[in-house]
């Protein structure tokens, strides 16, 4: 099994496109031979796994269903209320469900400016305590990647590049950052993999490189990112309005060519998920 974050679905993109995404992702890990589960709170219930209507009423409320990461959870849950899963959420409730491998588009990390604000996101800390393996693009380029490779190492995640030696920057196949270790196989990662939670570690970050085909233009996305985060320091955008405030004014600077490449990225990702997971079982 895969698992999925929600929060794509509900803050990540526009409607209909957010659904039209998250069910072709699910598709896409049920071509690879594994079952999708794509987690979210509903009614005040963890689900692994959700209806066609729920996913539906995620991608129509949008922003109106309130983000679950780990410290909102039971709030959520004792009020009955909805959440779309953040990538530690949905750990969590992977977790829960005896889901090893979870793909998302990116995941977060340190933000820039953090050595003042300490905006970190709870992403990080949670890979230092729940294990489970989430294939990503790295993380996204409005944040401080070496900081984040820097709080990854102190806590002990292993950072596994597939097919690289960079660590991938989302949008972009390259940041100019080192990963820990490269493995070129589904294979060979379900074997790492193994051995990681046979010692009893935890998280483990697989970055997988945008696809060439979907890869923005490094040069325009770094100018558009430079001024959607002049911007959000001008309307003073703060906590966590503030990645998908940034995602939002990238999309709009390059005129929407950031979407499709985030679309081809997550669609990456969860082909190479699903690959590890039917590695996993072969090894188990």
């Amino acid at each position: 099994m895969v698992a999925l974050e929600s929060t794509i679905i509900a803050h990540g993109m526009p409607y209909p496109k957010n659904v039209e995404t998250a069910r072709r992702v699910e598709s896409v890990v049920r071509e690879a031979g594994a079952v999708p589960a794509t987690c979210a709170i509903i009614g005040g219930m963890m689900k692994a796994g959700i209806s066609a209507d729920e996913m539906d009423m995620l991608g129509k409320e949008g922003k109106n269903i309130p983000k679950a990461s780990r410290r909102d959870m039971a709030y959520l849950m004792s009020k009955g209320l909805n959440g779309a899963t953040t990538v530690a959420g949905t750990m969590i409730i992977a977790h829960r469900a005896g889901i090893r491998v979870f793909a998302t588009g990116g995941i977060g990390g340190v933000h820039r400016g953090a050595t003042s604000t300490l905006d970190i996101s709870a992403d990080l800390p949670e890979l230092a305590q729940t294990p489970v393996a989430v294939v990503s693009a790295g993380v996204k380029s409005i944040l401080d990647i070496g900081l984040t490779l820097e709080y990854l190492e102190t806590w002990g995640v292993p950072v596994i590049g597939y097919g690289t030696k960079e660590f991938p920057a989302f949008f972009t196949r390259k940041s100019g950052f080192d990963v820990d270790y490269t493995l070129h196989t589904p294979q060979e990662v379900a074997a790492f993999l193994a051995v990681q939670w046979q010692m009893g570690l935890k998280g483990v970050l697989i970055a997988n490189p945008v696809p060439p085909s979907s890869e923005g233009d490094p040069a325009i996305m770094d100018a558009a990112i430079a001024q959607a985060l002049q911007e959000a320091h001008a309307e003073r955008i703060q906590g966590k309005a503030v990645t998908p405030y940034l995602l939002a004014r990238v999309e709009r600077i390059t005129g929407g060519r950031s979407l499709e490449t985030n679309i081809g990225l997550v669609c990456h990702n969860a082909e190479l998920a699903a690959k590890i997971a039917v590695s996993m079982s072969e090894v188990s």
